[in-house]
């Protein structure tokens, strides 16, 4: 959902989910409970491969002057 690069963290959707509660504004009104998404480190983030369909740590392979992103499960390109 967004991304904090001076903070290193991250917010996705779904994940790490806190609840938060609100008091009331104005008299007569209710307090409610709020579920949030709060951010966590980045370094926490695997990354999908699309191959094999699952979270895996990412490495690099250098050819021909090119660097190219592999999945360490699977051995492919991402």
């Amino acid at each position: 959902m967004k991304s904090l690069p001076k903070e290193n963290k991250i917010i996705v959707e779904g994940l790490n989910i806190v609840k938060k509660h609100n008091r009331p504004k104005r008299s007569g009104e209710k307090g409610q409970t709020i579920e949030v998404a709060r951010p966590f480190n980045v370094s926490n983030v695997k990354l999908v491969c699309p191959k094999c369909g699952q979270a895996a740590r990412v490495g690099y392979r250098v050819a021909e002057e090119e660097k190219f992103r592999i999945c360490k499960k699977c051995n492919n390109e991402v």
